[in-house]
């Protein structure tokens, strides 16, 4: 009988341990779906002489996405040079507490649809930072992904050389 325990319990641990295995697999290899997505996860940022630069690697699609903030909340932001304005979803400007303006109808790579106008109190990238940002609230838009469009990035020069874009605000 002690026997078929020691067997049972051996069992038992070895599938323990392959279960722990195939959680920090997981865990390991979602980090690094995140990291290529998401490069600039950490901002590469300086400050001099009045000038703040943010230096941004792109991903594997070629797009620039980076971490920031709206209005002190963490999210994750995606230069499109094609927008007018930022554009956030329905939902994440509910959780940001963005008050709905003038109704507008936008023109999108999906067609035609409806927004509204909105505020964005302050946005940062890195040490760039600005305020009362114009941004439209995109309830056809999906996912917490901002869309930081050309009200943020009018105010900035932009650089791209290769697969790298540097933003500099001077203040």
């Amino acid at each position: 009988m002690s026997e078929d325990l020691a067997q049972r319990t051996g069992r038992g641990m070895l599938v323990i341990a392959w279960v722990g295995a195939l959680a920090a697999g997981t865990y390991l290899f979602s980090g690094a779906v995140e990291r290529r997505e998401n490069p600039n996860s950490e901002v590469r940022t300086s400050t001099t002489s009045g000038v703040s630069e943010v230096r941004l690697a792109s991903n594997r699609g070629g797009h620039y996405v980076a971490t920031g903030s709206i209005n002190g909340r963490e999210v994750k932001l995606m230069l499109d040079t094609g927008a007018t304005t930022v554009a956030v979803s329905a939902e994440l400007a509910e959780q940001l507490d963005l008050t709905r303006g003038m109704e507008i109808e936008l023109s999108t790579a999906n067609g035609m649809s409806r927004g509204y106008l909105t505020t964005l109190r302050e946005v940062r990238l890195g040490e760039i930072v600005l305020r009362d940002v114009q941004a439209t609230i995109a309830p056809g838009m999906d996912g917490e992904e901002v869309l930081l469009g050309m009200s943020f990035l009018k105010d900035l020069e932009l650089i791209q050389r290769g697969r790298e874009m540097t933003l500099r605000q001077i203040r």
